[in-house]
């Protein structure tokens, strides 16, 4: 599963992918990551949630992010969720110009299960057709 979660800046969606992310740890039976680029929200997720500040690791594009995320799920298979809040802000890139790293995620997605929900700063009527379809 992917989800997105999308919404202007200011409205409200790290605090909705915080709240889902505490949600789904309380039910998970794997890993649950949450991957941002600052600390000012690591105390707002639940302990069972392991909090990743890209800043601490230097990641800046698509690639790193998506190899960052491959990292991840190759050191620790029992990864279940993974959340990224601001993945075109980490990876300076406009949401529009993300097709191939929503791709990559699919693949990810189909070949171990994983379940990705991310924030996408852009108004719904703005979002392109590879995001809209992931929306919640």
């Amino acid at each position: 599963m992917i989800k997105t979660i999308c919404g202007l800046k200011g409205s409200g969606k790290t605090k909705r992918i915080i709240m889902q992310a505490n949600n789904d740890a309380a039910v998970a039976t794997g890993n649950v990551v949450f991957i941002t680029d600052t600390k000012r929200y690591m105390y707002d997720l639940v302990r069972k949630v392991r909090f990743v500040d890209v800043k601490d690791f230097g990641i800046s594009s698509q690639e790193g992010l998506l190899s960052f995320v491959k990292g991840i799920v190759a050191g620790n298979s029992d990864t279940q969720y993974v959340f990224i809040d601001g993945a075109a802000r980490i990876t300076g890139t406009e949401p529009g110009a993300m097709a191939d790293f929503y791709k990559e995620l699919e693949m990810m997605r189909g070949d171990f299960g994983l379940n990705f929900i991310l924030t996408v700063s852009l108004a719904e009527e703005d979002l392109p057709e590879f995001i809209k379809k992931h929306e919640i």
